[in-house]
């Protein structure tokens, strides 16, 4: 299989400046780093994920599928009561481009409705959406924000759905971090067999040097600061 790992930082620098709207990244002077999880909740890999995140005192960011929300809703609010942030992946993985936009509001929405009454928030509070792999359009960021919806997008993608081995994961992770990055990591059907294990590795060599671990919303406020969009 192809793995596009090392295109990402290409793909990362020509998208970040054209589409300022989304969070790509925090202040570039900030040693400030998100950690965020994508397909969740899983009843078995993102339990596992928990544990290694309340180990190191980390806050971090998940990006839910409704449809796995509403399988697992206890695992779900276990996420919310460990302090972690909450945000949307879509109720299937559809790609955003390919929905009509009333599929897509539907999608939103219905995801939003769904986390809102797992985790006992209000719906209005849960507006972060990541589109499944980091599809969108000009058209699809222009609909999230007419429906008050915060595209939140990535800096560092180590391909680790794919399973390509926690060392690799690791390493590319490593190469490619710098203040203010987004890493995106899997705790779902596909990467979350290691997600627990690569964390584990991964937390200690990232404070080594120097990193604070912040969740999205510190992001888009650092962002914010820095004069940039937000």
């Amino acid at each position: 299989m192809l793995q596009l790992a090392p295109f990402y930082p290409y793909v990362y620098r020509i998208l970040q400046p054209t589409f300022r709207q989304c969070l790509w990244n925090g202040h570039p002077h900030s040693p400030q780093i998100a950690l965020t999880f994508d397909d969740g909740p899983h009843p078995e890999y993102t339990p596992q994920l928990l544990k290694v995140l309340d180990k190191y005192q980390i806050p971090a960011s998940f990006f839910w599928l409704g449809v796995c929300v509403e399988r697992i809703p206890e695992i779900a609010r276990s996420v919310f009561t460990n302090h972690h942030w909450l945000g949307i992946h879509g109720y299937y993985h559809h790609n955003f481009p390919f929905l009509s936009p009333e599929h897509l509001q539907n999608s939103l929405v219905r995801t939003q409705r769904i986390i809102a009454n797992a985790c006992n928030l209000a719906p209005e509070n849960i507006v972060d959406v990541r589109p499944p792999n980091g599809l969108f359009t000009p058209k699809t960021l222009k609909l999230l924000r007419q429906w008050n919806f915060r595209p939140v997008m990535w800096s560092v993608v180590p391909e680790d759905w794919v399973r390509p081995g926690i060392e690799v994961v690791n390493r590319r992770v490593l190469t490619q971090v710098r203040n203010g990055s987004i890493i995106v990591l899997h705790d779902g059907y596909y990467g979350g067999q290691d997600v627990a294990a690569t964390v584990d590795c991964l937390i200690p060599k990232l404070q080594e040097r120097g990193y604070e671990f912040v969740t999205i919303p510190q992001l888009w406020q650092s962002q914010s600061c820095s004069g940039r969009q937000s």
